[in-house]
């Protein structure tokens, strides 16, 4: 095993016993409701994502549906969301799409792609990226992939387990002989502690349980409090009475 990987591996630990386990879904989420609960989590808080998931599943029981509604329709469904030009434009453009490749919307040809593959037929739809499709197949199918959104990114380079400056980038580092059966609760404590602890401005080293061995140089390890608790992870939260049937 590479120094990498027994890093990654030690930090999964260290991140358990600070925060537990991350729950999971019961069973696994529909793909669709995934990358479109995932494009609408972009820059804005998991609560009003869901909020605008929850709306537009009530405004369009079938995703068929959501395909034949306007754009600007979409839009207004999801504002709570923020940046519903955006949002609504992918959502209509990937229904749209995968309709008229597939013959109908479904994900489920995807179960017999690897990793690659499938994060490359995802990115080929017009105005999805490499970490909603990575979201995709770590929360709805149940791949050893991390995501990699502003948090992960911000969080792995600080700590030292890769040295890149893009998202896109540390993803491709990341993600490179990824240690198995960790990926997900390495990704949602990631998640927990870039919130609440590695603020991107005064983070909270002195209470991190990283500070060890993290390599940040801006390391201030003054005890300060932890940011607000945030147990509310949208994607794992969308096995709900508004997923597809």
């Amino acid at each position: 095993m590479d120094l990498k990987n027994r890093l990654i591996i030690k930090v999964n630990k260290l991140l358990i016993d600070k925060f537990g386990i991350p729950p999971r879904n019961k069973s696994l989420p529909n793909q669709v409701d995934m990358l479109i609960a995932t494009i609408l989590s972009q820059n804005t808080n998991d609560n009003n994502s869901y909020k605008a998931f929850k709306n537009l599943k009530e405004k369009y029981p079938t995703w068929e549906k959501a395909a034949k509604a306007k754009r600007a329709d979409i839009e207004n469904v999801i504002k709570v969301a923020g940046l519903g030009k955006q949002k609504s434009a992918a959502i209509k453009n990937f229904l749209t799409d995968i309709q008229k490749k597939q013959n109908n919307i479904s994900l489920d040809y995807l179960k017999n792609y690897d990793e690659k593959l499938a994060i490359n037929e995802l990115t080929n739809y017009n105005g999805i990226g490499v970490k909603t499709a990575s979201c995709v197949l770590l929360f709805s199918m149940d791949r050893n992939i991390c995501p990699v959104d502003t948090h992960v990114h911000r969080t792995v380079n600080r700590i030292g387990i890769v040295n890149a400056k893009t998202p896109e980038k540390t993803f491709l580092l990341l993600n490179e002989n990824f240690p198995p059966q960790v990926a997900h609760s390495f990704h949602t404590n990631l998640i927990r502690l870039g919130r609440e602890i590695c603020k991107p401005k005064s983070p909270s080293c002195g209470i991190c349980p990283l500070n060890k061995i993290c390599k940040y140089e801006g390391k201030d390890l003054q005890i300060k409090k932890m940011h607000k608790k945030n147990d509310f992870m949208l994607l794992d939260n969308i096995e709900t009475k508004y997923s597809v049937k």
